[in-house]
């Protein structure tokens, strides 16, 4: 088909939206512009523009919230383990291997990770901070490894791939009309790539700067001031007294987005490593809080281990699309309802409704910008523009059109396209979001197929990487990194600066795993 100036229109588009990234500004404004400019010269009629200004948002919301459920369900499980103090509980027998800076160092890793891999890191940063820090500094870790550590472990890799909620692979293969299951895995695959180069580098960083164990280290890391910019460029310093024991809530967890949103706010860090204050449900259900603490990691580790079976044996069904998702969201309610029926016995009916209202607020606060935004370059697919629109589109869609127009132009080399994808994703993650660049590089993934010489899936993980690397808090110093800097109570741009090298060689070397290894 050829292009028409719909096409250049839409084109503008994106280059104003990758434009407002780079200037660290919120991207819904142009987005809705976009939209609404590219139906109205596409159809020639100003009501079909205006209409699809409401019919992108509609048609996104429609496709994405089964995102937004799980979202949801997860955060409400977390409020609801945070009543009985499980959540605390689950983290709480790692403190015991962290004995020198090293060990310190690696155990923070596999912890933040997997918290994060399950909680995402919204949660996971204040309860980690809150739990293991202070053990980590106290062991001779330097507050700086802290930060990059579980940036890097936390918002970095485990976020980067989302395997577990899906939420990411879900974004990316909408716009790109893929399997989301197999985006999924191969972006577990490039983001242990990616994770494990940046961490290596961090570590060799960080090698001859470990300090002895002591006490005097928590002392003088408590009495040092936790400095962090804003997104708007002020800074904040807040003196920490060693007096003062500040103990991460929930509501600090729901202030501080994760690689969902931009930061709104820090958590506290409790002042010595002793065990953390329970919360008062804990206290009255000490025994109640042991066992969610050991049931619920154990029951999505059998759904991780049923993932990885059903993948390697027939003999195992296989999860369709979307089951995966269904299953955390399902496991997620049963255990908001059980642990609210132990922790406010006859109130339960009213709090486990509590905290799924309060998981679906998290949730439109983290995700609904993303609806507008993914609703502009869901025109340019066919498929989502005929309903947007509410209009037979012929051929493939715009942005199809676009890659056939300049398909003899592009070098047909898979290193090319791979590391294209990247970058696009790394400017597009600039707004500090990670998810918000998603469908663009889904989308572009799709569009170029196998003719770059590289599977479609392959330059979507890329692409997911490259956003979530960069927006979701280890490159963007306006992202969630400003919570990992405020609980290790370092400077947030000097933590971006100690990322950025690590971050940018691991990239690199997912992108040369994905074409030699992937495909």
């Amino acid at each position: 088909m050829p292009l028409t100036a719909a096409h250049w229109v839409y084109l503008a588009g994106v280059v104003v939206i990758l434009a407002t990234m780079i200037a660290r500004k919120n991207i819904v404004v142009p987005a809705v512009a976009a939209t609404f400019l590219t139906a109205l010269v596409f159809s020639g009629s100003l009501v079909t523009g205006l209409t699809a200004v409401f019919n992108a948002s509609l048609v996104a919301a429609t496709n994405l919230f089964n995102i937004f459920l799980i979202i949801a369900l997860v955060t409400a499980m977390l409020h609801a383990l945070q009543v009985l103090g499980a959540d605390r509980k689950m983290v709480a027998p790692f403190r015991g291997v962290m004995r020198n800076g090293h060990m310190a160092f690696w155990a923070l890793v596999v912890v933040t990770y997997f918290i994060s891999l399950f909680f995402w890191p919204t949660p996971a940063v204040p309860l980690i901070g809150a739990v293991l820090v202070p053990v980590a500094i106290r062991a001779g870790l330097r507050p700086m490894a802290v930060g990059l550590v579980m940036a890097c472990a936390g918002q970095g890799m485990a976020l980067s791939s989302d395997y577990v909620m899906r939420v990411a692979p879900g974004l990316s293969a909408q716009a790109g009309g893929m399997n989301p299951n197999v985006v999924a895995d191969k972006a577990i695959v490039l983001s242990l790539v990616v994770g494990g180069v940046a961490l290596a580098i961090g570590y060799a960083l960080e090698w001859r700067k470990m300090r002895r164990p002591s006490a005097a280290l928590l002392v003088e890391w408590e009495r040092g001031e936790q400095l962090a910019t804003t997104p708007a460029g002020s800074t904040d310093q807040v003196t920490a007294p060693p007096a003062r024991r500040l103990v991460a809530s929930g509501a600090a967890a729901r202030a501080t987005m994760g690689g969902d949103g931009p930061a709104s706010g820090s958590a506290g860090i409790p002042a010595e490593p002793a065990d953390p204050v329970p919360a008062d449900g804990a206290r009255a259900h000490p025994r109640a809080s042991t066992f969610f603490a050991v049931f619920v990691p154990l029951a999505y580790l059998s759904l991780i281990g049923y993932m990885i079976v059903a993948k390697a044996s027939a003999s195992v069904p296989d999860l369709e699309s979307g089951e995966a998702a269904g299953l955390v969201g399902g496991v997620a309610a049963l255990i908001v309802f059980l642990a609210a029926l132990v922790g406010d016995g006859r109130g339960f009916l009213e709090t486990s409704a509590t905290h799924l209202v309060d998981g679906l607020v998290f949730a439109f606060k983290a995700m609904g910008i993303v609806l507008p935004i993914a609703g502009f370059f869901f025109i340019g697919n066919a498929e989502f523009a005929t309903d947007i629109l509410d209009m037979d589109i012929q051929g493939d869609g715009i942005l199809f059109d676009f890659v056939a127009a300049v398909q003899s132009h592009i070098p047909e080399s898979g290193f090319v396209a791979a590391f294209a994808i990247l970058i696009i994703g790394v400017i597009a993650g600039l707004d500090g979001s990670g998810f918000s660049g998603l469908p663009l590089t889904g989308a572009l993934a799709g569009s170029l197929g196998d003719d770059a010489g590289v599977s479609d899936t392959t330059l979507a993980a890329l692409g997911q990487l490259g956003n979530i690397w960069s927006g979701g808090g280890t490159l963007v110093a306006w992202s969630s990194l400003i919570a990992v800097a405020g609980v290790a109570r370092v400077p947030v741009l000097d933590l971006a600066r100690r990322c950025f090298v690590p971050v940018l060689c691991g990239l690199a070397a997912a992108a040369v795993v994905g074409v030699v290894l992937l495909g």
